[in-house]
């Protein structure tokens, strides 16, 4: 096992549900995995603003809750390779109807929710009043309520044409291409494009001196 320290999580999906695939990846050669129990898991949604600093200092001093933390961990682990094989069977193409069969395990997931909505004074725009989503935070399950709700808004509304995945020749990152002309390669340009650009130079350079 490497002692080198893990690496803060990587947020460069453009869209949670991307962000929660990029979960587990290899930055430097070797997989990390940002899930691995339940400390973690509240760590990543706060970092990701899944969840507000007040609800994960509630998970977090939940001492009494602390097992079922880890197996909520350990569901969401399952649900990003659930996701990561219906992403991986459709990515790059229209979603095709038939996929919405498989999105069952997600449905029920779903269903487990625990929230309601209340009406609430505007904070600014034209109309006086505004919905908002409260959630009751009942028990450490709901955590993966979030996660199941960024999945189904990418399903049911964003382009699976426009997810990529890094061109980088060692990274295994995915995204979500936001970018107005859609021709985003990289999961940062700062990473990855500029090893892309460092590899063509010394290409060029070697084939000048041949």
């Amino acid at each position: 096992m490497s002692t080198t320290p893990r690496p803060e999580a990587i947020f460069v999906g453009d869209h949670l549900a991307m962000d929660f695939l990029n979960s587990k990846a290899m930055p430097a050669g070797e997989w990390i995995e940002w899930l691995r129990d339940g400390a973690d898991l509240v760590d990543w949604l706060e970092k990701s603003s899944a969840i507000d600093a007040a609800t994960a200092s509630k998970f977090r001093a939940d001492r009494a809750n602390a097992g079922a933390l880890d197996g909520v961990a350990e569901e969401a682990r399952t649900l990003r390779e659930w996701f990561r094989a219906f992403v991986s069977k459709y990515v790059g193409r229209p979603l095709p109807p038939i996929a919405v069969k498989e999105l069952a395990p997600l449905n029920r997931l779903l269903a487990r929710g625990d929230s309601y909505s209340q009406i609430e004074v505007a904070a600014a725009g034209d109309h006086p009043a505004q919905w908002r989503r409260i959630r009751r935070w009942t028990a450490p399950d709901q955590l993966l309520q979030p996660i199941a709700e960024a999945i189904g808004d990418l399903v049911s509304r964003e382009d699976f044409r426009l997810i990529r995945a890094c061109e980088g020749s060692a990274c295994v990152l995915m995204f979500l291409d936001k970018t107005k002309g859609h021709a985003r390669r990289w999961c940062s340009m700062a990473v990855c494009g500029n090893r892309a650009k460092a590899a063509a130079h010394r290409a060029r350079a070697t084939g000048k001196q041949s």
